[in-house]
């Protein structure tokens, strides 16, 4: 069995545990090599300092970083005593989104998990800005984002967002296939519908979804917009139960549309239901 490699990026609040334990719990059946990352930024300020003040800074960031990093691993060895999980801490100095892309080339990451509010708590975002701009730079890896003191029950619903007309090959939606097999949920594939009719496109990427997930005996459902897309999908995702639900990012795409308009963002699925980010590929 592959041992997938696992970024979590932390700042050290209850949010980030929160992903980080989840992460162990969801993946408890799977040889897993978690990484995780705590990134600082190099001190700054309007007014120039001395360089020893500067230098002086610098080491105590790296090493309040460090020493929170070993407190974190300590905390998720007692949480998580599964034997199929190993932990290693990354203390990294630059800026949180583009350390996270590094990273993932570095370490060949599978997906990266982060809890979607900030230190801050506030209520209006469901999503810090690091998590808004981490998606934003999705390129490679997905990015599953997890609700702030979620209680961890296994996953037994997984539903896919789609228009059909991009993200339905099976290089992008690979790593949704893997989660449904390790959790062996079931499929609701939602399809939101804008024209009267579906594009030969459209047909065709509906017809390779039944074909990429017919050992899970997929459920296809269409809902016309009536209301606002985002209000759409919350209600499905309430009335159907659903674990997880799962989007494609590109930069047209619908999820790119929510991180634009603050309004939609307190929405309670954000609050109460994980979600899944695919980076779309070719």
């Amino acid at each position: 069995m592959k041992t997938l490699k696992i970024l979590v990026a932390t700042d050290f609040s209850d949010e980030a545990y929160n992903a980080l334990f989840y992460a162990t719990k969801l993946l408890a059946n799977q040889p897993c090599l978690f990484y995780i990352l705590h990134v600082f930024k190099k001190p700054t300020g309007i007014l120039p300092k001395p360089n020893h003040l500067i230098d002086e800074t610098f080491s105590l960031l790296e090493k309040d970083s460090t020493e929170n990093l070993k407190k974190t691993f300590h905390k998720i060895h007692l949480d998580d005593k599964n034997v199929l999980h190993e932990f290693k801490t990354l203390s990294k100095q630059g800026f949180l989104s583009k350390t996270i892309h590094e990273t993932i080339g570095t370490f060949n990451i599978d997906i990266v998990f982060m809890g979607n509010k900030g230190t801050t708590g506030a209520k209006e975002i469901f999503m810090g800005s690091n998590t808004v701009q981490t998606i934003r730079d999705l390129k490679k890896c997905p990015l599953m984002a997890v609700p702030k003191e979620i209680e961890f029950k296994l996953p037994k619903k997984i539903a896919f967002i789609t228009d059909f007309k991009k993200g339905c090959n099976l290089k992008t939606i690979k790593p949704l296939l893997q989660l449904v097999k390790i959790l062996d949920a079931s499929v609701h594939i939602m399809h939101i519908i804008e024209e009267e009719f579906l594009s030969p496109l459209q047909a065709s990427n509906k017809k390779l979804l039944h074909i990429s997930f017919k050992d899970f005996n997929p459920n296809f459902t269409s809902i016309i917009e009536f209301t606002d897309k985002a209000q759409v999908i919350d209600t499905f995702v309430k009335n159907r139960e659903v674990d997880i639900f799962s989007l494609i990012h590109t930069k047209k795409s619908f999820i790119e549309q929510l991180l634009k308009k603050p309004v939609l963002l307190d929405l309670s699925m954000y609050s109460t239901v994980p979600f899944l980010i695919l980076p779309h590929r070719e």
